[in-house]
């Protein structure tokens, strides 16, 4: 696995990237190279350009496409299918957040 280092600074030490290429983001996420094609060309996938224009990816999508994977498999439902559902799961995730941080508020009232 290759690691990336960036530079803030010159008189920063290195930070390690939390982006990666895509050879390593196929093999992270463990979903073929082709669905993964497919989910740029939806917009599903967000990517990131390094200086040299080379694409980047997050951790945070692995973590999506697992997910993604996971819901397809268990659920028998088609990848377009899977999107929609992840997506609404962390909608529904956000909400129950917002809702916490809003009982919180008037708690402290």
């Amino acid at each position: 696995m290759e690691i990336k280092v960036l530079m803030n600074k010159e008189s920063d030490p290195p930070v390690r990237s939390q982006l990666m290429a895509w050879e390593e983001f196929v093999e992270l996420s463990g979903c073929p190279g082709e669905v993964v094609a497919e989910l740029l060309e939806m917009g599903w996938i967000r990517v990131a350009q390094s200086a040299n224009q080379a694409d980047l990816y997050s951790h945070t999508d692995v973590y999506r496409l697992r997910k993604l994977q996971r819901i397809c498999k268990d659920l028998d439902v088609p990848t377009l299918g899977g999107t929609i559902i992840v997506d609404l799961v962390n909608q529904v995730i956000e909400l129950e957040r917002q809702v916490q941080e809003l009982q919180a508020a008037i708690a402290r009232k």
